[in-house]
């Protein structure tokens, strides 16, 4: 292996790793989505399918390729099946959170600490009751001219790309 390639890089990650994850993350959720909404024609009644994405459907992440490739192809998946069964008043969208406090990301499932994320807009991790929030909504009759889209529920992560990066003082990023 190259010197400086990280031992998270997709350069190291095993072909068993990658389809591990992209079944978990992309082929779940295509199977799901694609019985409901077979379900939902036959029954001649429209209704939601709400894929759970990430930020990383959009944003990368070192050291998680895997991940963000089955994320971002789960976006163009929502955004195909919302084409596909539309006219039967099915829509398709996606909710991306970002760093939410659960257990999964080693944190208590309770209300996050403010100002824990000084370098969010909103200086905490989310709450799973925000992202339900957000699944609510799309699933509801509130949002049935809604479709093919992607709610980001990040607290505002996503857009300091450019002003976070201009304040990192060092390259440790770089190493996972």
């Amino acid at each position: 292996m190259p010197r400086g390639v990280s031992t998270a890089s997709c350069a190291r990650t095993g072909y068993d790793r990658w389809r591990s994850v992209l079944a978990v993350d992309l082929d779940g959720p295509f199977l799901c989505a694609q019985r409901a909404a077979r379900r939902m024609v036959a029954s001649g009644r429209s209704g939601r399918v709400v894929n759970i994405t990430s930020v990383h459907e959009e944003y990368p992440r070192m050291g998680s390729g895997p991940y963000c490739a089955a994320k971002g192809g789960l976006r163009m998946l929502s955004r195909v099946l919302a084409l596909e069964p539309a006219e039967h008043g099915i829509t398709v969208n996606a909710v991306a959170p970002g760093e939410i406090a659960t257990p999964m990301t080693g944190q208590e499932d309770m209300p996050p600490q403010t100002g824990s994320r000084p370098g969010n807009p909103i200086p905490r991790p989310g709450d799973a009751r925000e992202v339900a929030a957000v699944v609510a909504f799309l699933a509801g009759p509130a949002a049935s001219y809604v479709t093919g889209a992607t709610v980001f529920v990040d607290g505002g992560m996503t857009m300091m790309g450019p002003q976070g990066a201009s304040a990192l003082g060092s390259s440790d990023w770089r190493s996972l």
